[in-house]
């Protein structure tokens, strides 16, 4: 009857319909999610900071976030931190802040600057100048740290796909992140150890091997300002 011939015509049209919407939902997410890994793999992905996946596992972070000042051997009230501390320094340590890209001048520093990188809130040695490599991130970033390095404790899947949190063990100054690309920077010391450490250099002093004056890094690099991020999940 024509009742019957309607009902499967109206079939016929729908179902290629939700096949197609289905296909371009599906092809949509498939997108994000190559752009997302194909930004990781090339150390890009803290340029996608702003974007809702990101905003959103990190709030979902905060209401855990270990404090930055129990359980630590150096111990001094917030007002302290403040006063000893630069502007860009006490953003950084204190309150987990982000520098812009290429804004210390320890970004430009290489393994040939030999010394040791410390904290810039306690003295603490973190990292060695035969650690560091050029990743192309914008950020000081190292293949692997000294004793004085705390990392956030993570199953692997989110210590992978969002990296963990870097501190100071002494006094729980935030220093930065650490993933797991390292493999990716071939010919480099990180790709022996499949580590990164992505570390903001404001929160960094560097001393050179044999004496010399110390550099701090939330010094910028020559001709240029020197500009920080606040905190999205971390608290102070």
């Amino acid at each position: 009857s024509f009742a019957i011939f309607l009902v499967l015509f109206s079939n016929m049209m729908i179902f290629p319909l939700l096949v197609g919407l289905t296909y371009i939902v599906s092809s949509s997410a498939l997108s994000v999610n190559r752009r997302l890994y194909l930004l990781k793999q090339t150390g890009c992905i803290a340029t996608l900071a702003t974007t809702t996946t990101v905003v959103a596992t990190r709030s979902a972070q905060a209401a855990d976030v270990k404090s930055r000042t129990d359980g630590y051997a150096v111990q001094r009230t917030d007002r302290e931190w403040a006063y000893i501390l630069s502007g860009p320094q006490y953003n950084i340590l204190r309150q987990g802040g982000t520098e812009r890209q290429k804004a210390s001048i320890l970004h430009t520093f290489t393994m040939a600057n030999v010394g040791t990188y410390t904290c810039a809130g306690c003295a603490t040695p973190l990292f060695s100048s035969e650690d560091k490599f050029p990743s192309g991130t914008g950020w000081p970033s190292f293949s692997s740290a000294l004793p004085g390095v705390e990392v956030e404790e993570l199953d692997p899947v989110r210590a992978t796909l969002d990296g963990r949190e870097v501190r100071c063990s002494s006094c729980g100054g935030h220093l930065g992140d650490l993933f797991n690309d390292g493999w990716i920077y071939r010919g480099s010391s990180a790709a022996k150890t499949g580590k990164r450490y992505c570390i903001d250099g404001a929160a960094l002093v560097f001393k050179p091997e044999g004496g010399g004056e110390d550099v701090f890094g939330d010094d910028p690099p020559p001709n240029r300002v020197i500009s920080y991020e606040q905190s999205m999940y971390r608290d102070s």
